[in-house]
This record gives C-alpha cells, structure tokens and sequence, in this order.
C-alpha cells in the first residue's frame, strides 16, 4: 500500500527507535520524508542511505526542535525543497531522570524546551504551509507518563502531559481549516535503550501489560502511519495509547 504516496512528512528526531522507524513506515507507504538530526553527519548521511535503498526520498536536515529560528528554518528548508509539508511528527524527545528533591532545575528546563517547546516551534513553523493547502497533519508524540505520572519524572510526564492539552487546542483551533493534530501515547516501547535493562526487570514490566509483551517501534510507527493518512480524515484532537493494555 502506498497510504501516503505524494506526501510531504517532516519527522523530528528519527535517527533511532520510535522516529527510525516512522520515517522507514512513511517512505514505504510513498512519503518523502524530511527528518532531523542534531549531531552526526555522518550518521544522518547512511540514514538517507538507507531509507531511500528502495528508490524512495529522504533528506537529513540538522536541526535543533528546541530552538525556535532554527524551526523556522528548517520548515522553510524543506518546503524550499519539496515545496510544501503535508504532515508533521512531533517525535523528538529526551529523559533526564531524578525524583523531584534532586531534580535541578537545567534537568526540568532541558526535557520542557527539548519535548514540549519543540512541538511549538514546528507546529507554529509548518502552519502558513499548511494553511494555505487547507490540509495537514499534525502527529504529537506524547507517553502513558504524561497520562498517569510516573515517580522519577516530573518533568517528563509533564511535558507529555503538556502535549496533550496541546495537541487538544491546536485541533479545536485548526479544524475548520482541515489541519488534523493527534497525539500518541506509547507505553513500554523496547528499543535499543531497554536492551541495556536488566532481562528480569523487563520481564516483570512485560508481565503488567494486558498483552504480556512489549511494544515494538513499529507498532507505534502504525499508529503514526494511520493518523498521518487519510484513513484517520474524521479524527482529531484525540491522544492514541498505544500501550498494550496499559492504561485500561
């Protein structure tokens, strides 16, 4: 299938995990896809590689989603490229970890501005874009912490909960317009970083979950896949928890 053939995606964050996969889903349903880095050329250079090995496009842009001008930029980048952007994934993202009492406050600042600021930036960047289109596709990358909590990080369920009240208000202001914003709320997602975690402790995390497994990358890359799409055209304002059981 080609769900998204002719689309324009911008991907934030998708040198690895959740966002690699994403943007390996998108280009095998016909997207181009704009992706963002912030450190290794390299890196990005064998990513576009890879992602375009079947004859589809990508491009690696450097760009840092917290910073405001340089999303800007980089939305007037790729629609210098590509002429326009149809969807826009909200993917990236970081943890710095503490209980509160040891929380500093660079580590709150640091995960607000990286996770929730970002989302601003590029949602606020891509809008005269998709405005002028009269469609879009707004996908913010949220977590079951931002709905439930999670000891040990305040200030990363605080900036997936803030995605959330986001992601609500940017589709009650943008509807009437035809511009779709939803939220995703992966649960426990085994990625290259759960590999380093101790199997037992993994295993007792799988056994909490209704469907006694972990997510997969590509599960969430689905998820993404169906609200980028038409598939989704009546669907908005919603947060998908794609969490095998987890919140239910």
């Amino acid at each position: 299938m080609e769900l998204l053939k002719g689309k324009i995606a911008i991907v934030t964050g998708a040198s690895r995990g959740i966002g690699r996969a994403i943007a390996e889903k998108f280009i095998e349903n016909g997207a181009t896809v704009a992706f963002t880095y912030l450190s290794s050329d390299e890196k990005a250079k064998q990513l576009e590689k890879e992602l375009t090995s079947n004859g589809g496009t990508a491009k690696g842009f450097k760009s840092n989603a917290a910073e405001f001008d340089a999303a800007l930029n980089l939305v007037d980048e790729v629609v210098k490229e590509f002429g326009t952007v149809d969807i826009l994934v909200n993917n990236a993202g970081i943890t710095r970890d503490n209980l509160l009492m040891r929380m500093s406050e660079e580590q709150f600042d640091e995960v607000i501005n990286t996770n929730l600021k970002s989302s601003f930036n590029l949602t606020k960047a891509v809008l005269r874009t998709m405005l002028k289109a009269k469609s879009g596709s707004i996908i913010n990358m949220s977590s079951v912490v931002g709905v439930k909590g999670n000891a040990g990080q305040a200030n990363y369920a605080a900036s997936k909960a803030g995605m959330i009240g986001f992601t609500k208000s940017v589709a009650l202001e943008l509807g009437s317009r035809n511009i779709r914003c939803n939220a995703i709320a992966p649960g426990f997602i085994e990625t290259e970083m759960t590999d380093a975690l101790d199997e037992a402790v993994v295993q007792g995390w799988r056994e909490g979950i209704p469907l006694k497994r972990g997510g997969s990358p590509e599960d969430v890359a689905n998820a993404t896949l169906f609200l980028a799409s038409d598939l989704s055209g009546y669907i908005t304002g919603q947060t998908l928890n794609v969490c095998g059981g987890m919140l239910t």
